[in-house]
């Protein structure tokens, strides 16, 4: 019964971020089981190589959702990021930041298209694989995902540095930034739980670690962190680690929120969010409540799948991911 009652409150959840979000509103909208009509089997064929993606590389799933994430911040959910560079544009949004997983949505828009040539957007693609990641990674129960993206035809460099967020944000930057792409606090606070999974390099948490260690950083946890990353400019390299290594990597929890507390995360912009007595409140109830935050984060990331959005007969439906038709 409670598994139950979660269910429902999840899907209620999903719907009011649906009909609330502004740029769902526009003409023609995004719509649920956008493909029922043109490609049934669209979203299961998108699930099941997700999911074979994920079983048989457990990182691919924080892969998908942060590729979602940036192709939605900048540009909107449009498929920009997973334009390749060309000889007309040299410099796209994939020369910004290195980022995993592009073969695989290929690989996925490659099942799609034996299914149905020419139907589903990449963007859809996308927004289904992040969603699908959410549920085989996280165990949420799957959740509907309004669609009817079409795919952009621009992929700029420099809308990758001026449209997502840094790692070193204060919370004013972050809510700002969230703020213009039509998401509130709650989106801001209930979305940073992806941290709970994926790695990051020492290079972009490096500066709470030296010279001295920031004092928000549980002591334990900067000593555990300074023997795996070495001090800016030296010889050591830049190494990955594990998001949060008191988690496993592979994992979307709320573990996140205790670890915040605890002082046990990476980023700046992570630790910012208690700064306030209100995104601490919120830091508190997702870690108080797992089924909550499930309900929430569902939500948000379809709120987040519609922003800027190309409906109708803008854009294209890309053959290939990685190239515009010709």
């Amino acid at each position: 019964m409670a598994m139950a009652t979660c269910n429902l409150a999840v899907l209620l959840l999903v719907a009011a971020a649906a009909l609330s979000t502004p740029s769902l509103a526009q003409s023609p909208p995004l719509q649920y089981n956008f493909y029922s009509s043109s490609c049934p089997q669209a979203e299961a064929t998108v699930r099941s190589v997700t999911e074979a993606i994920i079983r048989n590389d457990l990182t691919m799933g924080a892969a998908f959702v942060r590729l979602f994430f940036h192709d939605c911040f900048v540009r909107g959910c449009d498929a920009s990021i997973l334009l390749d560079p060309s000889s007309s544009n040299p410099s796209t949004e994939k020369n910004a930041i290195p980022l995993r997983g592009y073969d695989a949505v290929n690989q996925i828009k490659a099942a799609v298209e034996a299914v149905c040539p020419g139907v589903v957007s990449c963007a859809d693609i996308l927004a289904f694989a992040a969603r699908d990641s959410a549920v085989v990674s996280g165990g949420f129960t799957s959740f509907a995902m309004p669609s009817g993206r079409r795919d952009g035809l621009v992929s700029n460099f420099f809308d990758v540095l001026q449209h997502i967020p840094s790692q070193t944000f204060k919370l004013q930057d972050l809510i700002n930034n969230f703020a213009a792409k039509g998401l509130d606090v709650d989106d801001l606070v209930t979305l940073s739980g992806a941290h709970s999974f994926g790695q990051a390099h020492c290079s972009s948490f490096n500066g709470r670690l030296y010279p001295t260690v920031d004092p928000t950083m549980n002591a334990t946890f900067a000593t555990a962190l300074r023997t795996v990353c070495p001090p800016p400019g030296s010889n050591g390299g830049n190494p990955a680690v594990n998001n949060n290594n008191v988690t496993d990597p592979n994992v979307l929890s709320n573990q996140y929120y205790s670890n915040l507390v605890s002082g046990q995360v990476l980023f700046t912009s992570d630790q910012q969010l208690l700064n306030t007595t209100d995104t601490a409140a919120k830091v508190a109830g997702n870690s108080a409540d797992p089924a909550a935050w499930m309900g929430r984060f569902a939500a948000a990331l379809v709120k987040m799948g519609g922003i800027q959005v190309l409906t109708g007969t803008a854009g294209q439906v890309r053959k290939l991911c990685y190239a515009t038709n010709s």
